[in-house]
């Protein structure tokens, strides 16, 4: 099991939730975004802890391949870690924004398109966000529409609250609104095409480049299943929220020591601790032959081998924890 030190990322719509949320004293102002776990180019997660301290993921997946990976995930992917992990805190709205599926990014050059979920772990009263169309949208208005600000009057906006759970899959418009703050699982991808920024302007007093051919080629004009996922949590069961070729992801209310056994997984394990606190135990695995236990908190994301055998979960009243991983 790995920790990882926290990326930072300044945005003009950032606030100061993140680090209090993680229990650190300050991490600057307008901190928009925490990468909890990055394989991105020059965004790449450092081990923090640990007999590997110091090691960057690539270098981790470097030594330990498959017995990190899974072996069929790392026939897919090789070395370069399949998910983004985030935490998003959103003092401002975000951008209207879309991202590419696969087939276009390959086009464009890039890896592998983005689609994404959010889990909302705390929203101010009144926050919402956007996620597809009220009713389709004629591509013929898409250009009136950004240039008018009227494409916010076509979204479809949802009030939220903790534990709601979004899917994003490429080609979805979308956008964060204040107030928000969320967990962020996705494609390894950092291409985003912003196609309405309300006018607003950067640091250097312009406003922010928009995308909008890009954005017209990416959106699906016909998207309107944007609604809130429904769920019903059971007590110390996992809870799948999303299952897409991307990610598998569930939920889970801890309140007494858990079992979980990933042997038939093939894949790495992402556990986002977004309430609580607790200790993990974990068997041996093929890169330390010794069971290995880590002290884990709110804010915390940790990376379980493919090749654990056997996970305890032991809170110490009651945590809420994500898990994702890659079938």
């Amino acid at each position: 099991m790995w920790k990882f030190a926290p990326i930072f990322k300044t945005t003009i719509w950032g606030g100061e939730r993140i680090a209090s949320f993680k229990g650190m004293s300050s991490a600057g102002d307008n901190i928009g975004e925490t990468w909890e776990l990055s394989g991105v180019e020059g965004s790449e997660s450092i081990v923090s802890g640990g007999p590997e301290d110091g090691m960057s993921l690539p270098e981790l997946l470097d030594k330990f391949g498959p017995a990190i990976m899974g072996e069929r995930n790392y026939r897919k992917y090789g070395n370069r870690f399949p998910l983004l992990i985030k935490f998003i805190d959103a003092k401002a709205d975000l951008s209207v924004q879309v991202h590419p599926d696969d087939k276009l990014a390959e086009s464009l050059g890039e890896c592998n398109g983005k689609t994404e979920m959010w889990y909302v772990v705390a929203a101010d009263h009144g926050s919402r966000l956007a996620n597809g169309f009220k009713a389709p949208v004629d591509p013929a208005d898409y250009e009136r529409l950004v240039e008018t600000g009227d494409i916010e009057k076509v979204l479809n906006y949802e009030n939220i609250k903790p534990g709601d759970v979004y899917f994003i899959p490429a080609g979805r418009v979308h956008s964060i609104g204040s107030g928000a703050f969320v967990a962020e699982i996705q494609q390894t991808s950092d291409a985003t095409y912003r196609l309405y920024d309300y006018h607003r302007k950067g640091p250097d007093g312009k406003e922010r480049q928009l995308h909008t051919e890009l954005a017209k080629k990416a959106i699906n004009f016909n998207d309107t299943d944007g609604a809130r996922l429904t769920y019903a949590d059971r007590p110390d069961i996992p809870v799948n929220v999303v299952r897409c070729p991307y990610f598998t992801t569930n939920v889970m209310t801890v309140d007494e020591e858990v079992m979980r056994d990933y042997a038939e997984l093939d894949s790495f394990v992402v556990l986002i601790v977004t309430e609580g606190s607790g200790t993990l135990h974990c068997g041996p695995d093929a890169v330390s032959n010794v069971p290995t236990v880590m002290e884990v908190r709110q804010g915390d994301t940790i990376l379980v081998s493919a090749s654990a055998k056997g996970l305890s979960i032991l809170p110490d009243k009651k945590m809420k924890l994500i898990e994702t991983y890659v079938l």
